[in-house]
């Protein structure tokens, strides 16, 4: 199963799946030749972008990413301030340290390929479009290495022909597991659960596994600082993002909106204007588009579940600390323990990938997983949290994905603050209803996954269709 912390991962901006994936796989390929005694003899690398990754890879960082990862570097722990200056002397020199150690021509235009006319990557068993070729070769021009990766939404990335979808965390044996809403449900209830702390069982689970003479208590207090961590930086996004005014790179000249928002809303409070009933859901925009804005700038963000939808969850967090009366730490632990039991569903069920699903499979995950971490932090039952997850994602079905311009821009910047609200309310009715609900969340997941499947390709992150067609991106 995968673990809260594979969906929620501190990287960088604009794309979980085009920028994050890449650079993580060009990173491992490159280490790869290194623990296979190939690093030393390797003159030039290869690599070749398939799919969504070759249609929209300029406007998402894809290129970039691809010489950062080639260069050694992971999403997790490049500073983001040092990405403008690397990129730029590996240009400048037409070379880059591979894996950080061994010194490499690279002739972008020779050795960095965007394939727009294929959707897959020529003999590959997968058929995942956003497929990225990698391939090693000495002085010679001997082929020593190739690899064929798939980014898979939120920042995962599988090798062609391996089975299954492999987690970041170490493999245990998890007390509780659950394939479904409904033997998740029936699980918590048969052993006196609730949902976040089914959640906090597993995780401490995986602590164990990996450190193995740790005490029980001293597992759990790894999992809350590891939760609390993701916390700080979605904050800190939050934060950079009301600070930062400007215009946005990439063409589009779209100007940064958190900042003025926040602004006038402080100004509002600050000359005692009557109270307006509705302005936390003015702090709710203003939250979601600072994340977004910092992640399309290319700053440190959240997957949440992924990039482009990673400023819902720290809306509707933060909406909770910030306006719900009694809020409490413990609240924001329930509230990232039940939303990752929902983005679970979602990952291992169907997809959290835009250019496979469209965008209901990430801003309509993040609306749904939000939904059900503030009824677990308000103290929701767990028929509620299910409820609200299954609101929150029906009214997303269908969305496609369809950025102007290959950015993660326009729509999706606003497109974060209106599911930032959409979870409250989804929330808000699961919470006032007590009678039994017709639609579960295990037929929602199936929904969307067979909607997405139904959609047309050029409506899943390829700006070949919807705004990004009929919008003039200049």
């Amino acid at each position: 199963m995968t673990s809260l912390f594979d969906l929620y991962k501190i990287g960088v901006g604009p794309s979980s799946s085009h920028t994050m994936g890449p650079m993580r796989a060009a990173c491992r390929f490159a280490r790869s030749l290194d623990e296979e005694g190939l690093l030393a003899r390797t003159a030039r690398v290869a690599a070749d972008l398939y799919g969504s990754l070759a249609l929209t890879g300029l406007g998402h960082a894809t290129d970039r990413a691809i010489l950062l990862g080639l260069a050694g570097n992971e999403p997790a722990s490049i500073e983001p301030a040092a990405i403008e200056t690397t990129v730029a002397a590996i240009r400048a020199a037409h070379s880059l340290a591979l894996a950080g150690k061994q010194p490499i021509g690279f002739d972008e235009p020779r050795d960095l390929v965007f394939h727009r006319d294929q959707m897959h990557p020529p003999g590959a068993q997968s058929q995942h479009p956003n497929g990225l070729r990698l391939a090693a070769f000495d002085a010679e021009g001997a082929l020593l290495a190739e690899r064929i990766y798939f980014s898979i939404g939120g920042g995962f990335i599988v090798e062609d022909g391996e089975t299954g979808r492999p987690s970041i965390a170490p493999q245990a044996r998890l007390p509780y597991p659950f394939r479904s809403a409904v033997e998740l449900l029936e699980t918590a209830e048969a052993h006196g659960l609730t949902v976040d702390r089914l959640m906090l069982a597993n995780e401490c689970a995986r602590e164990q596994a990996l450190h193995p003479e740790a005490s029980e208590a001293a597992c759990e207090a790894r999992v809350r600082s590891g939760i609390a961590a993701i916390w700080r930086t979605m904050q800190s996004s939050v934060e950079r993002g009301i600070a930062t005014d400007g215009i946005l790179p990439g063409g589009l000249a779209v100007r940064r909106r958190a900042h003025r928002l926040a602004e006038r809303l402080r100004a509002r409070d600050a000359g005692g204007e009557r109270r307006d009933p509705l302005a936390p859901l003015d702090w709710i925009t203003v939250y979601a588009m600072a994340v977004n804005e910092e992640n399309a700038a290319g700053q440190r963000v959240v997957t949440a579940p992924t990039n482009g939808a990673a400023g819902v969850i720290p809306a509707v967090a933060l909406y909770y600390r910030n306006f719900v009366a009694d809020a409490s730490d413990e609240g924001i632990a329930r509230f990232f323990l039940a939303s990752a039991a929902i983005g679970i569903l979602y990952k291992e069920n169907a997809s959290i990938s835009g250019a496979e699903v469209g965008c209901q499979g990430e801003v309509g995950v993040a609306c749904s997983m939000a939904a059900a971490g503030l009824v677990s932090a308000l103290g929701g039952n767990d028929g509620q949290i299910e409820h609200a997850a299954e609101v929150a994602m029906e009214h997303n079905l269908g969305m496609t994905c369809d950025p102007i311009g290959g950015l993660v821009q326009i729509p999706c910047i606003e497109r974060n603050a209106m599911a930032a609200a959409k979870a409250v309310q989804a929330a808000r009715l699961a919470m006032n209803e007590p009678s039994a609900h017709k639609v579960s969340l295990d037929q929602i997941v199936r929904t969307m996954y067979l909607t997405g499947l139904d959609m047309q390709s050029r409506y899943k992150e390829t700006s070949l269709a919807g705004l990004a067609l009929n919008t003039i991106a200049c």
